[in-house]
């Protein structure tokens, strides 16, 4: 019941981001005067819709976008004489930029302040020290590092081994290990297959117990989380949550760009058990996002956990979807502004000159190159779904 929730609350949060971006072209599209007829959440069939006013509210099948029909978007667009003074195309530049860019700037700003909420109420995470203390004995030898144990899957090493939730490691291969650091090194510079003397201590007692670590992507393997000491949330007061917020937005921003930088390099590794290995691998669809929000609500950690990571993942899903749509390229928004952009600068320059406006530009030109992106986008959407179904990341 608890990834079923996380799946929904996933859901809920996509469909509420959607909205919001484009809430943010309808009012400031209303807000200049201009004539917005439909405002609908997803795609696809209708599934319910009323009217107010001159605009049209609904929510269609497929809950995958949204979109708002501003009369006159572009120039291509066939106007009533009547509607025409509240076209899109015909309004002053600055008012089509901030009409275009509002979208952006809502996910941002929803993603500001749920960030600024959570470190003023759940508290930013202290991450503590790992300890050489057992907090969780793996239950099998995964194929990759954040993959689930299936059938055919062996035991770990330190569940074959007898260890326990409790344990602390002493010494590991005869060396002594006081962190988390330590033991990490000795393991590492242990051989997969080697059988390793563990000295682990139970209940105030000492004894061995003899462990062949196995190889999880090419590294040695035993099958043991670390507990944490002295974890815990830091609520911040005002100035520095907005401090907080900012420095996540351009944490998520760069990473976000070099992931989509990275992706296509990364495409023949989707399916493969290195896909997490690499910043382009780990990048998800809608249904990975949805897996990740499933495991935090199913995660045996406490509400505050829960509820921290599950604000985190709506904020980055907002940064996303803002990120996203900067990109310059038709039909996305950065792309329109990219095109109202160049229309500026050859108006300049032939004002420069002296001589007329040119107008807007020729769109017809530049609708192969959108559909392009348009076959590209759902093409590499559609790929990702299934790399999410067949070969998860887990969450993060």
């Amino acid at each position: 019941m608890g990834y079923l929730l996380g799946v929904v609350a996933f859901a809920a949060a996509l469909v509420l981001s959607v909205m919001l971006h484009e809430a943010g072209h309808l009012l400031t599209a209303k807000r200049f005067g201009m004539k917005a007829t439909q405002f609908f959440v997803g795609f696809g069939p209708t599934l319910w819709s009323t009217r107010r006013g001159e605009t049209e509210y609904g929510v269609k099948a497929i809950l995958l976008g949204g979109f708002v029909r501003i009369v006159g978007y572009t120039a291509l667009e066939r106007v009533e004489e009547a509607d025409r003074p509240r076209a899109f195309y015909r309004q002053p530049a600055g008012r089509r930029a901030v009409v275009i860019g509002s979208g952006v700037a809502a996910n941002f700003l929803v993603a500001f302040l749920l960030l600024t909420t959570l470190a003023m109420t759940i508290g930013v995470r202290e991450e503590g020290a790992a300890t050489t203390t057992v907090q969780k004995v793996s239950a099998c030898v995964p194929e990759a590092l954040g993959k689930r144990c299936d059938a055919a899957s062996p035991p770990s090493p330190a569940r074959r081994a007898g260890m326990r939730a409790g344990d602390r490691v002493v010494a590991f291969g005869g060396v002594p290990v006081a962190d988390w650091t330590a033991l990490r090194e000795r393991i590492r510079a242990a051989r997969p297959g080697q059988e390793v003397p563990v000295v682990v201590e139970r209940d105030g007692r000492r004894f061995t117990v003899r462990v062949v670590l196995a190889e999880v992507g090419g590294e040695p393997f035993l099958g043991m989380t670390a507990r944490v000491a002295g974890a815990g949330y830091d609520r911040l007061g005002p100035l520095e949550a907005a401090g907080f917020a900012v420095g996540g937005i351009g944490r998520t921003v760069v990473e976000t760009v070099r992931a989509l930088a990275a992706l296509p390099a990364a495409v023949p590794e989707l399916f493969s058990p290195e896909r997490a290995e690499t910043p382009g691998g780990r990048v998800g669809s809608v249904v990975g996002a949805g897996q990740a929000s499933g495991e935090i609500f199913s995660a045996d950690a406490s509400w505050r956990d829960k509820t921290g990571a599950y604000l985190a993942l709506t904020a980055s899903i907002n940064v996303f979807l803002g990120a996203l749509n900067v990109l310059p390229l038709l039909p996305l928004d950065g792309g329109h502004l990219a095109v109202l952009g160049y229309e500026r600068l050859r108006a300049r320059a032939a004002r420069a000159r002296g001589r007329p406006d040119p107008g807007p530009v020729d769109l017809t030109r530049l609708l192969p190159v959108a559909y392009l992106v348009i076959v590209l986008l759902v093409g590499l959407s559609a790929l990702l779904i299934l790399a999410d179904l067949v070969n998860p990341l887990g969450a993060p």
